[in-house]
């Protein structure tokens, strides 16, 4: 399985779509992985050439013990992108990665052609602070099974639960399995975050959607991100709770190309 070894930790990557596709980079879900993009990548990839990747901390990747932060992971994915000889991408994230998109914007903007930020915030409201909170306590009981029946309300929506019952156990058996004291750090390093007074320098054109059920980084979050990037356009993902890509993926892939489209390279 490909690997690279860059700034100091070993990312898994995997490539889809045409070589010669405008590239485009899917930054994962706190607790996603490259599995985790199987209703996007269908339809992303007839066109763009796409990679996805498990940051540190996520699936196949390292997962050292050490701090992490968005930042760094910005600076992993700048070295993964210079290992692979890959100049410019679009940007697509969910999330936690919608969130190191903010950070792309900021701190890497030349490696961006566009950033899609998908039901995330640039900072927590006390809210969101004290779910995250209860998150990272959960995390710590250390067992997974538990972990998610701990906090799954929290990121889908009603009328998913009941239409598709059946999706749950897969994401229980996913969670049995997940790397708790990983998955701390990565809870820790979002606590961490907190760009809302930047977000004004964001200069790349960016597309900011967010889930109409979403209780966990609810949309005034992204009105809040669209009124102060100044080069945004704001899009609702109807009838989807935070988990937008697995609830809604048609809506969701329909806002990324439609996106796309009007910023080629």
């Amino acid at each position: 399985m490909p690997h690279l070894r860059v700034n100091g930790v070993n990312l898994y990557y995997q490539f889809h779509g045409p070589e010669d596709g405008e590239l485009l980079i899917l930054n994962n879900g706190v607790f996603m992985n490259t599995a985790s993009w199987a209703y996007q990548l269908p339809d992303l990839s007839r066109r763009y050439r796409v990679l996805a990747y498990d940051m540190r901390g996520q699936g196949q990747s390292d997962h050292p013990e050490s701090e992490y932060s968005l930042d760094l992971h910005g600076d992993d994915l700048v070295a993964l992108m210079d290992a692979l000889n890959l100049d410019r991408a679009h940007m697509v994230g969910t999330s936690y990665g919608g969130e190191l998109n903010l950070v792309m914007g900021l701190h890497h903007p030349e490696r961006c052609q566009t950033l899609t930020i998908i039901a995330s915030v640039p900072h927590s409201d006390p809210m969101l602070v004290a779910i995250i909170e209860r998150w990272r306590l959960a995390a710590q009981l250390g067992d997974g099974l538990r972990f998610f029946r701990l906090i799954y309300a929290d990121t889908y929506s009603e009328g998913f639960l009941v239409n598709r019952p059946d999706l749950i156990p897969l994401a229980e058996q996913r969670y049995a399995t997940l790397d708790l004291p990983a998955a701390v750090r990565l809870i820790e390093s979002f606590q961490r975050f907190d760009v809302a007074a930047d977000l004004g320098q964001i200069q790349v054109p960016t597309c900011i959607a967010s889930a109409e059920l979403d209780i966990l980084k609810p949309r005034r979050y992204g009105e809040l991100m669209h009124q102060a990037i100044a080069s945004s356009e704001f899009h609702l993902i109807p009838g989807a709770g935070h988990v937008a890509v697995l609830e809604r993926p048609a809506e969701v892939n329909t806002i990324i190309l439609g996106f796309l489209a009007k910023h080629p390279f």
